[in-house]
């Protein structure tokens, strides 16, 4: 249970989720941890759960000049950064021709920009040895109706980890990616479809699951705390499907 004693984590997108579970096994591996959030009441129910040693930042993952607050936050609390799972992101569904550009721009600010400039504000901090870890998805992988644009995000991301692995191993700096299915949290309830719409395309999402179930917040963060921990070291550049075969189809 010491995995990451010692490790010092900023974990975006930490207050609900994958992010919040990943931040509760960061804690019980003994890391130090930060998370960041936008919804003022998932923020301070982050807080009361995981304790006052967990610093809590309320931060835009869309917000390029943000990011460098982030940075000042974590170097002010921490003084440097071990591991960052780059968590926080948007999943929009619709068809090509209900897309405009303020959405368009809007999926890629907040899930490719965004970390981008955070990975970014973060590199004169981050130690060396350091892991960083980044939440794509098998929609960059599935031609999944509605999807163009998520997907196209996501693969984003994943084209980052490669290029992004070229040229910052020699720092010391790791960069993997976990790449989930479907997974039952609050993401699916922010899509803007009602309860009856919602409950219909989960169960045609799920159906496209040769496991035949959405995966759970946990077992994407266990992956995660592999991939941050001195176990992966020689992990660089990797993605790890977690999908219930959903890639194979």
């Amino acid at each position: 249970m010491d995995r990451l004693k010692g490790k010092r984590a900023l974990i975006t997108g930490g207050t609900s989720g994958i992010g919040l579970e990943t931040a509760r096994q960061f804690l019980a591996e003994g890391a130090r941890v930060a998370v960041t959030g936008t919804n003022p009441e998932t923020l301070e129910a982050a807080r009361k759960e995981l304790g006052e040693g967990v610093l809590v930042i309320r931060s835009d993952a869309a917000d390029v000049a943000g990011q460098k607050q982030v940075a000042a936050a974590i170097t002010e609390a921490f003084g440097g950064l071990d591991i960052l799972f780059v968590n926080a992101g948007i999943a929009l569904l619709k068809p090509v021709d209900a897309w405009d550009e303020a959405g368009f721009d809007r999926v890629f600010d907040i899930n490719v920009k965004g970390p981008y400039f955070l990975i970014q504000a973060l590199l004169p901090i981050l130690a060396n040895p350091a892991s960083i870890v980044l939440n794509t998805s098998v929609n960059a992988h599935v031609g999944m109706p509605n999807s163009s644009v998520y997907g196209a995000s996501k693969a984003a991301l994943q084209s980052l980890i490669r290029t992004l692995s070229g040229e910052l191993i020699s720092r010391g700096i790791r960069i993997n990616a976990v790449s989930p299915g479907p997974v039952s949290t609050p993401l699916y309830g922010k899509l803007g479809f009602s309860e009856t719409d919602l409950k219909a395309v989960a169960e045609n999402i799920k159906g496209l699951v040769p496991a035949g179930r959405f995966g759970t917040p946990s077992e994407i963060a266990k992956t995660v705390v592999f991939l941050a921990s001195d176990e992966a070291a020689y992990t660089v550049g990797s993605e790890i499907m977690i999908d219930g075969g959903m890639g194979t189809l």
